[in-house]
């Protein structure tokens, strides 16, 4: 508008016609006050307690003598920009993570897991699978329908008759 009427020529009815604008509302001079005072007390309140948000602060300016409706204080919240900070996530790890390192032969890694199920009488039961990482071969698989830790190292001391397990390769090297 303003660019249309000084460097155009333009009176300020017709800019205000190409445009789509009602020219009291070009010429409208706010009579609202800069609120200065107001917005300092709420700066100083917001850095003494960063964890409080506008409706404590406002709650803390009445406390003083200042009476505040929620709307202005939002507004002037906003304006100066006092949203409270929001406290840091979860520490993740930093850098990049390097990938699991691929076994370069049979019976060095193996990788245990249950998986679950239930019957149709509704009883659970559980199958412990063993695999060797590099043949991606099925060591054994064992059934069991209780829940204990005993079921792995039943597992493990049965393939040691089969197989070398790899913490013993690993001995042998060194």
């Amino acid at each position: 508008m303003t660019w249309a009427v000084r460097e155009k020529g333009y009176s300020q009815r017709r800019a205000c016609g190409l445009v789509g604008l009602h020219p009291k509302t070009y010429r409208y001079a706010s009579k609202r006050s800069g609120d200065e005072e107001l917005r300092t007390r709420l700066r100083e309140l917001a850095s003494q307690r960063r964890r409080f948000g506008y409706r404590r602060l406002g709650l803390m300016l009445k406390r003083q003598g200042i009476k505040l409706n929620r709307k202005k204080l939002y507004r002037l919240y906003k304006e100066e920009r006092l949203g409270v900070r929001k406290r840091g996530g979860r520490k993740r790890a930093l850098g990049t993570r390097a990938p699991t390192a691929i076994p370069q032969g049979r019976n060095l890694r193996w990788s245990l897991d249950f998986v679950a199920d239930t019957l149709v009488s509704g009883r659970c039961f559980r199958i412990l699978t063993l695999v060797d990482d590099f043949t991606r071969e099925c060591l054994d698989l064992v059934v069991n329908t209780s829940h204990r830790p005993a079921c792995r190292a039943r597992a493990r001391s049965h393939l040691r008759t089969q197989r070398m397990p790899p913490h013993d390769r690993q001995r042998q090297r060194h």
